[in-house]
Order: structure tokens, then C-alpha cells, then sequence
């Protein structure tokens, strides 16, 4: 078990708290142990109708706790993804509703607990990122199934460029379903929660046909939720939709890198899409090199997967990375020493080789 989590029934929910808000909880092995044995329980629990995880603080869950990664040998970090991806599965099967409230701060391994359940929740609070490639790692819990899902090339921006996006972005990418304005949520979810409990509050779902149950949470979360016309919802990301298609289809980082750079030298380059790609060209050289050319093919090869599968290769690409330089370096300049000056090796995109990225794959 885990001091960071916290695992309680209200009435018909399971309600699973991410407690560990000084970390922006993010998750170290202990609490992805934590919370796989306590969904386990649950599944089998018969007065545990539907599951409900929040977060303590600012957000859900700022991801995995990658400091301790870059203390400890490779084989604690493979064992800590092992474990977290086997969590991002059993989510995405669970046989019971799985609501996830992504109120505040929600990346990397808070995508994993939440993206793939069944009841995705987000307000006007919410930021939802990917930023490995900042720190030499890659979009990993599956994830970049989801990024390769996204409409257009959307969820290819985001992973280059580790850029963040808003609640209502999440809602245009997929990775949400609803957005409940925070006043209508209530302190922890308590509004929502309160709702929940009374819908499924002696229900037999063992009569009910397959999904209803989770039908029922939906329709309990829509009716606090925004109406799908109201302007709140517009997606900021979105906007962007055409440059960003234009800029990164194709498999080869270096053109789009090219491309983005002729878009932001074009002679209308004051207007607002043409800013965006050239703060997208600069985000690209600024985050790791390797890290940028291995997501791009994983976002490709995640396109014809199914998710299983993409968790294999996370766990594929994560040995791989983590018998490199680059991702201890990253977490060092960003996260410990906080330079912001990270030495990549190689240190340019167009200096990779193509060998050691097909090598990473297992090929």
C-alpha cells in the first residue's frame, strides 16, 4: 500500500484520492501498486458499482515520479513502467464505470489513469500534456495511441513540440468526454461524486445489459456539464488545425521541421497560426532530439495497434531510453538542477541515426 493513496467506499463508489500534492501527486511504485490492488478488489466487489479517481491539490496527477527514475539502476525504472503500464490496461478493460476527474494539472502518467477509463471529466482548470520529450523520454502508458488518434495531426504537434492544451482541447483530441465547469464539480468532486452514488444507490447492474452501467454514469455527468454549444468548449488547439495538418504529416522529422520554419518565414508571418509555428519549430530544437525522431515513429506505428500492444512497445522504448544519456540529463537540467541547459547527444535532429531509432524498436 501506499501513505500517497487513498482507497475508500462511498456508499456504491470506490473512490481512489491521489494524495501526495506537494509532487502534484505524481506517482512512484508504491501508489501504482496501490491503486491496481485496490481496482482489482473493487472488479470483484459487488456493492462497488462504479470507481471514481481525483487528485489532492492542483490537478489529478503531474505523471510519473521521474526523479527517483533517475536515482535508481535501469532495472527499477523498468520495473516501475512495467508496473504502471499494466495499471494503464487493466483501466482501459475495467469491467466497471471508471470516472476520472481531470480537474487541474493532468500529464504524462495522470493521462495514463485517466485517458483510457470509461468517464473522462474535465474543466476549465484542466491541462493535459505529454511532455517526455523535454526530459529525453517519450510519450509513453499508451498514450501515444491516443496522440495518433487525435483529429489531423494534432496529437503529432503536441508530442513534438511537448506542448500543453486546455480541458477543452482534451474534449476536441478525444482524451475527455465531458467538461463540468469546477463550481458545478464541487471541492473533490464532491458534487459529481454525489450524483454517482445516488444513481447507482440500489441498483441491481448484474440485471442490466452490458454498458448501461456505464451509460448511467455518462448521463449522471452530463447533467453537470457544459451544453455542447456553449462557447467555453471552443478548443484553442483546434484553431490551429490547418497549419498544423499542413506541418506534420509525413514520417520524417526534418521536413516537418522544414516546414514549420517556411511557415513561420512566410511573408504573412505576423498572423497568429504563423507565430504558432514558429514557437513550434523553436519548442521542437529546444526538447531532445532522439526523443522528438523516436516519438514520431512510435505515433506512426501506435496508429495501427491496438493498445496492448502500445504498452509493450512504451516498455520497449523505455528500456531503450533509459540505457541512454539523454533522459537522466533532461530530468537533471529541468527537474533537479533546474539549468534548463540539457547537454542531448546527439545534440542536432538532423544528426541522428536512423539505425539506433529502428534498433530501439526492437528491429
Amino acid at each position: 500500500m501506499s501513505a500517497h493513496v487513498r482507497a475508500e467506499t462511498h456508499g456504491p463508489l470506490g473512490i481512489l484520492t491521489l494524495d501526495r500534492p506537494r509532487a502534484l501527486n505524481s506517482l512512484d511504485r508504491r501508489m501504482v501498486l496501490a491503486l491496481e490492488g485496490a481496482l482489482l478488489e473493487w472488479a470483484g466487489a459487488p456493492e462497488v458499482r462504479a470507481v471514481v479517481v481525483r487528485g489532492e491539490g492542483r490537478g489529478l496527477c503531474a505523471g510519473g515520479d521521474v526523479r527517483a527514475l533517475r536515482d535508481g539502476p535501469d532495472e527499477d525504472a523498468i520495473a516501475f513502467w512495467a508496473d504502471e503500464y499494466r495499471l494503464n490496461g487493466l483501466i482501459a478493460g475495467y469491467p466497471k464505470p471508471y470516472v476520472a476527474l481531470m480537474d487541474g494539472i493532468t500529464m504524462g502518467g495522470g493521462l495514463g489513469i485517466s485517458a483510457h477509463g470509461s468517464v473522462r471529466v474535465v474543466t476549465e482548470r484542466t491541462s493535459v500534456a505529454m511532455p517526455e520529450a523535454r526530459i529525453g523520454f517519450t510519450p509513453d502508458v499508451g498514450m501515444a495511441k491516443l496522440l495518433a488518434a487525435a483529429p489531423g495531426e494534432l496529437g503529432t504537434h503536441l508530442a513534438l513540440t511537448s506542448s500543453t492544451a486546455t480541458g477543452a482541447d482534451a474534449l476536441a483530441l478525444g482524451w475527455a468526454d465531458h467538461l463540468v465547469p469546477s463550481e458545478r464539480l464541487g471541492e473533490g468532486g464532491g458534487a459529481l461524486i454525489g450524483r454517482l452514488a445516488e444513481r447507482f444507490a440500489g441498483l441491481d447492474v448484474d440485471d442490466l445489459p452490458g454498458g448501461a452501467d456505464v451509460a448511467i454514469a455518462h448521463d449522471a455527468v452530463r447533467g453537470l456539464a457544459l451544453d455542447p454549444q456553449d462557447p467555453r468548449l471552443v478548443a484553442p488547439l483546434v484553431a490551429g488545425r490547418e497549419w498544423i495538418d499542413e506541418a506534420y504529416a509525413g514520417d520524417d522529422t526534418q521536413t516537418i521541421l522544414d516546414r514549420l520554419d517556411e511557415l513561420a518565414t512566410a511573408m504573412d508571418g505576423g498572423s497568429a497560426g504563423h507565430a504558432a509555428a514558429r514557437a513550434a519549430a523553436a519548442a521542437m530544437r529546444e526538447v531532445c532530439p532522439f526523443s522528438v525522431v523516436l516519438t514520431l515513429e512510435s505515433l506512426r506505428r501506435a496508429a495501427l495497434m491496438d493498445l496492448a500492444d502500445v504498452l509493450a512497445q512504451d516498455l520497449r522504448l523505455g528500456a531503450a531510453l533509459i540505457a541512454r544519456g539523454d533522459m537522466r540529463e533532461g530530468i537533471r537540467a529541468l527537474l533537479v538542477d533546474k539549468d534548463a541547459a540539457p547537454r542531448w547527444n546527439p545534440a542536432r535532429i538532423e544528426d541522428i541515426d536512423p539505425a539506433e531509432i529502428k534498433a530501439a524498436f526492437g528491429g
